[in-house]
């Protein structure tokens, strides 16, 4: 069978080959196309018999249809989707069958104790405490975060507002980071947060941050090279076997940074912390 790929890059990602070909399905390579797109992973967990199985079709549906989507044999796209499940999307990493699921929970259960234990074996004390010692000195503290990361840049600023006065979380929506980068001021702190996947530009990012003088703390995850720029780098570990990466590390970071300036911060931050919750008292703001 002629392959839809052969005027196609070979480094063309699998989901893509296979969005690609769905037009031109047979009904039964069609199901078979769906499923993987769901999840992709089975191809590398199982043999061709096996797969067929799972969605119904003949073994000779699957072998016809890796040839179509550009692979001389079934084998081959196996190592293919094998290689890309260690880069590419989380949907590798995601089972069709419920008893693959049934054993999720103990499975990340015991993953959020080896990343901790991993990420939290790498950590300085000292560090923790330098860097907690900026956050309240500093004239002003940015954190960044796009994608993912922005998710914990914001847990990081809703902590430190109550005890440091000025805190800034970019880029918000519909900003630019040249809005926010072109603000920063020789000594301030920036606390970048880099984890996969990252965005494209980020090492420029973090140059422009140095460039305009800012003090670097990185929080990344475990891939990411140490950045000759930042005076922190804490590399948390966020493996995973299931479809999304295991964030508890990255989580359990923040909290030590929160916890360890808030206690540096002394009788400033405990009386900002008290004026903070006497004005929300006088709002109603709790029940």
């Amino acid at each position: 069978m002629k392959s839809e790929f052969q005027n196609h890059s070979d480094d063309e990602p699998f989901l893509g080959r296979v969005q690609r070909v769905l037009p031109v399905l047979s009904p039964a390579e069609r199901r078979l196309a769906e499923f993987l797109l769901d999840f992709p992973g089975e191809l590398g967990s199982y043999d061709a018999q096996e797969l067929a199985r799972l969605c119904e079709v003949s073994k000779a549906t699957v072998s016809r249809f890796v040839r179509r989507i550009g692979f001389e044999s079934y084998d081959k796209a196996r190592k293919a989707v094998r290689d890309e499940r260690e880069t590419g999307s989380r949907l590798f990493f995601a089972h069709s069958e419920p008893e693959a699921n049934a054993a999720a929970l103990a499975m990340d259960m015991r993953e959020d104790k080896d990343n901790l234990d991993w990420t939290f074996s790498k950590l300085s004390a000292a560090d923790l405490d330098a860097l907690s010692r900026a956050v309240i000195s500093t004239r002003k503290v940015w954190i960044a975060g796009q994608r993912i990361s922005h998710s914990f840049a914001q847990y990081l600023y809703w902590q430190l507002t109550k005890i440091v006065p000025e805190v800034v979380v970019f880029p918000q929506g519909g900003e630019t980071l040249g809005e926010h980068v072109a603000r920063i001021e020789k000594g301030d702190l920036v606390i970048a947060i880099v984890l996969r996947r990252r965005m494209a530009g980020t090492s420029r990012l973090l140059d422009a941050v140095t460039e305009a003088g800012g003090e670097l703390a990185l929080i990344s995850d475990e891939s990411m090279p140490r950045h000759s720029g930042a005076r922190w780098h804490f590399h948390c570990r966020t493996h995973s076997e299931g479809p999304q990466f295991n964030h508890a590390a990255v989580l359990a970071l923040c909290h030590q940074i929160v916890v360890r300036a808030t206690l540096l911060s002394g009788r400033e931050g405990r009386e900002r912390l008290r004026a903070v919750d006497a004005v929300n008292e006088k709002l109603l703001q709790y029940e």
